[in-house]
């Protein structure tokens, strides 16, 4: 019998790989294991940053902008795709399942198109979102709030 230590090692192996390849979740572990969430922000406040970082205030408004694209990808998919289901089956399960699906593919195709049309791959729409949460605690921490 085995004594389990070549899967074990495999294991770790295979947790350092995962480990590298999602590093970039790293920047976001302060502010995603927090104790107490942080305060709500508006769009203005999302808008004052835009206006007051001229290096990631333009990524972080392209990055924002392609929600609309995924949004209307995922209507128009899942329309769509529900609409001719209904066509041809007349099965009202089959019709809700083609909703969903085309709204997440809808919304993937949408999305990929907007990265193509702002250029997002060019951009580092993370970094451009951790210099948000940072300004934003920092604007809080100095009007006082936790």
């Amino acid at each position: 019998m085995a004594d389990g230590s070549s899967s074990q090692s495999s294991f770790t192996s295979f947790k350092e790989f995962l480990a590298d390849r999602f590093s970039f979740l790293d920047n976001y572990s302060r502010f995603v294991n927090r104790d107490d969430p942080p305060p709500y922000w508006s769009s203005s406040d999302v808008e004052d940053f835009i206006a007051s970082d001229p290096v990631h205030g333009p990524t972080l408004k392209a990055a924002r902008a392609t929600v609309k694209y995924g949004l209307a990808g995922s209507v128009i998919g899942a329309v769509s795709t529900a609409g001719v289901t209904w066509k041809y089956s007349r099965s009202l399960h089959g019709a809700g399942l083609s909703f969903l699906a085309g709204g997440v593919f809808g919304y993937t195709f949408g999305a990929e198109i907007a990265n193509h049309a702002f250029q997002l791959y060019r951009l580092d729409t993370v970094a451009a979102q951790v210099k948000f949460f940072e300004w934003w605690e920092n604007k809080c921490k100095s009007q006082g709030r936790p």
